[in-house]
């Protein structure tokens, strides 16, 4: 079990050189969340950098792919509080934004590695899916 991070669901519908990397691991993860923030995050980017009309391609994604998207409890809200207090943006250089802060607290919450790509969350104490 794992906790994705919208940076890999970005990478994988933009097709990025690393896509097929990503898509094996979570086709070889059996039981694989998202938060609702981090959905919401993923929609956005994608809205935001090519347009509306490919955002079908995330819900299909996250199907195809079986994430299940979960919703936020108010634990979650405080871990990711705490998160973005740590190491959020401004505050330390790992740089955390509010969808990073919720991909972290989904994962902290439920003791589970967090599957991401890039150096922010390689600066926190998140245990990385790939370390697992």
């Amino acid at each position: 079990m794992i906790v994705v991070d919208s940076s890999i669901i970005v990478a994988i519908i933009r097709e990025e050189s690393d896509a097929a990397i990503w898509v094996d691991v979570l086709d070889k993860t059996p039981h694989v969340f998202m938060s609702v923030i981090s959905y919401v995050e993923t929609n956005m980017v994608i809205a935001g950098r090519w347009s509306d009309a490919r955002l079908g391609r995330v819900d299909a994604t996250l199907k195809a792919l079986h994430v299940r998207v979960v919703p936020v409890t108010l634990n979650q809200g405080n871990v990711a509080l705490a998160a973005f207090l740590r190491f959020g943006r401004g505050r330390h250089s790992a740089g955390l934004n509010i969808g990073d802060c919720f991909a972290y607290a989904l994962a902290k919450s439920r003791d589970l590695p967090l599957l991401f790509k890039g150096d922010d969350f390689a600066k926190t104490d998140i245990v990385p899916a790939w370390r697992s």
